[in-house]
């Protein structure tokens, strides 16, 4: 498959990278609904440069994934270097990101993803020896505003030293976690107004009004949906289309599509995976705890698609009687 020779930066559309949801199943349901780009879970690059086999199968991509981009997440410069060696074997990867805001202790305790934010020198270097190494097309960073305290404006003069195509960033210190009240949507027009390269903000977009918001608040490029998606997968057309609500029939037919493509790509043990996201496929519907207390005791694929089917239609007459 062909890299795509140029990305288009107007009003684009990224999926998240978040681990244990956007695997090639969730990314090629999600690229359907026009996802512009699609990312990889976040990988360590220990693990690509050891060459774990599970690693492996995180990499590979879905034929309707095209442009794609994988995420990696380290901060030792001889790792690093093997792990991009080791993704430029890999056919049909676009886009190279690096990580550098994940807050979760086991990332940024051990000096990654937005430890880097309290190096930002350090972090140039790693970019710097991204693109020196690889010959994947494009490069970008994920950051955050800041680790402790916001330093949106460092962090901007910062990136424009590193040899990268575009920035996306999400809204909030590695502090602030997900608090929602701590989106702070004034540090990425700042960032937007100094960077050199395109910027995709990222943080608390769940529907097309709030999407609206942010690009004009921000100026961003183009915006990137991460747990919105998780039981939206629908939200990139919404976005794009202007449509508010989806209705139970979608909602069916998606849970359906992406549960069969969990099975062909992770086989009978894909059921028990399946868990978490009918969880967030029922969310808000009738009868939603006891599907949930149905399906956690599951394993078999073919009860578990009885059961989905069953779910959504006894949520369907329930609806129709109002």
């Amino acid at each position: 498959m062909q890299h795509p020779k140029s990305l288009s930066f107007k009003n684009l559309l990224m999926l998240a990278p978040l681990a244990g949801y956007t695997d090639l199943p969730f990314r090629s349901v999600v690229k359907s609904f026009g996802a512009d780009i699609t990312v990889s879970e976040m990988i360590s690059v220990h693990a690509l440069a050891y060459k774990n086999r599970r690693t492996a199968k995180m990499v590979e991509k879905a034929p309707n994934e095209n442009p794609y981009s994988v995420q990696i997440a380290g901060n030792h410069l001889d790792i690093i270097q093997r792990a991009v060696e080791v993704l430029n074997t890999f056919e049909g990867i676009d886009i190279l990101d690096l990580n550098g805001g994940c807050p979760a202790p086991k990332v940024s305790g051990h000096g990654s993803g937005s430890s880097l934010l309290k190096d930002l020198d350090k972090m140039v270097e790693i970019l710097r020896l991204i693109k020196k190494t690889t010959t994947i097309p494009y490069t970008s960073v994920k950051v955050r505003i800041g680790f402790e305290t916001k330093i949106p404006a460092e962090i901007a003069h910062a990136l424009n030293d590193a040899p990268i195509d575009f920035v996306v960033v999400h809204g909030r210190t590695k502090s602030d976690g997900y608090k929602k009240e701590r989106i702070d949507y004034d540090s990425i027009a700042l960032m937007k107004k100094i960077l050199k390269v395109p910027l995709i903000a990222n943080g608390e977009i769940d529907s097309f009004s709030k999407a609206q918001e942010v690009l004009v608040h921000t100026g961003a490029d183009g915006l990137m949906i991460g747990r919105a998606a998780v039981s939206k997968p629908w939200i990139f057309r919404q976005i794009k289309e202007g449509i508010h609500e989806a209705d139970l029939e979608l909602r069916k037919a998606v849970a359906l599509e992406h549960f069969d493509k969990t099975i062909a790509f992770r086989g009978e043990f894909g059921a028990v995976m399946f868990r978490k996201n009918l969880h967030a496929y029922s969310k808000g519907l009738a009868g939603a705890s006891d599907f949930r207390d149905k399906v956690n005791r599951l394993t078999s694929p073919a009860l578990m698609r009885e059961a989905i089917e069953e779910f959504f239609l006894a949520s369907q007459v329930l609806e129709s009687f109002g």
